[in-house]
């Protein structure tokens, strides 16, 4: 069976992989290699596939479960998606509740000594009462995944160590690079205007990094399955017209009717197309991590001068 040097495939195309794995008969050696002997590597999310390409390179069959545009919080694994963890060498996971889906397919032994927490040692904030799963919206923490895969990946195939190693150096400079960008950005905003309202509390650790107030978020807590009342807001649109709010952000992957209709009550602009929970399409400039935060840190300028 002719096989990919590399594939990266989310959503819909893992069952495609998945077969393909099954039938190929992983590495003979209770899985964990394809047919090309290359390590078989599972992401739980579109932010942790786009880390772990960039650092494994072509050395890996990289699968990553969530694709763009798809709210994590509300995800459940499919039957081709279970075959893939099983057929995989290392399961590289957000955790703080982010992927949870992903709990009841590693209750085996041998699932459960694949699985590697790529936010290990990253300083975690608590939002709302919740730890707040959305690590990566400071390139800092993002520095920290990077170096958490490569060695769950040089554990995993020894053999590449040292590329794997030169690769997460390189993708290091690259979020130092945006991290200098983006406060170059926020600089240029006036300080008065440096408050954020957004569709839900994933953004603290961007606002931290970056000096920005957080004034509150139209669904409260770090999960989009809570639920503004509407006492709730009632008391935003108060506090936005008090605070002289700029915008409103919210999330491409998220719905924002709820947002757009308290604009609509607030006189203020609606910016619509951050990114939270996910990252953007293929092309867009925002399938990268660091290309993300940049696109973020623009909009976010852009709409509170």
């Amino acid at each position: 069976m002719h096989r990919r040097s590399f594939l990266l495939l989310a959503g819909a195309g893992v069952s495609i992989v998945a077969m393909a794995l099954v039938a190929c008969g992983g590495d003979g050696g209770g899985g964990g290699g394809d047919s090309d002997g290359k390590p078989v590597i599972v992401a739980t999310t579109v932010q942790i596939g786009a880390l772990a390409k960039e650092v494994a390179g072509d050395r890996v069959v990289l699968i990553t479960l969530l694709g763009p545009g798809v709210d994590p919080h509300k995800y459940e694994l499919t039957a081709q998606h279970r075959q893939a963890i099983d057929k995989s060498k290392v399961i590289l996971r957000n955790g703080i509740g982010l992927d949870a889906f992903l709990d009841k397919s590693v209750s085996s032994d041998g699932n459960k000594k694949k699985l590697v927490t790529v936010t290990g040692g990253i300083s975690i904030r608590r939002g709302e009462g919740e730890e707040d799963p959305h690590v990566w919206l400071n390139p800092l923490n993002a520095k920290i995944m990077v170096t958490n895969i490569a060695n769950a990946l040089a554990k995993a195939d020894p053999s590449n160590a040292g590329t794997y190693s030169a690769n997460a150096e390189a993708y290091h400079k690259k979020l130092d690079t945006t991290d200098a960008e983006i406060k170059k950005l926020i600089d240029s905003i006036p300080q008065a205007n440096r408050k954020m309202v957004t569709n839900h509390d994933a953004f603290g650790y961007f606002i931290e990094r970056y000096g920005l107030t957080f004034v509150g978020a139209v669904i409260p807590g770090v999960s989009t399955q809570s639920e503004a009342s509407a006492k709730d807001i009632a008391n935003l649109v108060e506090t936005i017209k008090r605070e002289k709010v700029r915008a409103i952000f919210a999330e491409s992957s998220l719905d924002p009717k709820v947002a757009q209709q308290i604009a609509k009550d607030t006189g203020v602009r609606i910016v619509d197309d951050l990114y939270g929970d996910s990252l953007g399409e293929p092309g867009s400039g925002a399938e990268t991590v660091d290309g993300m935060l940049l696109s973020n840190a623009k909009s976010i300028a852009e709409a509170l001068k």
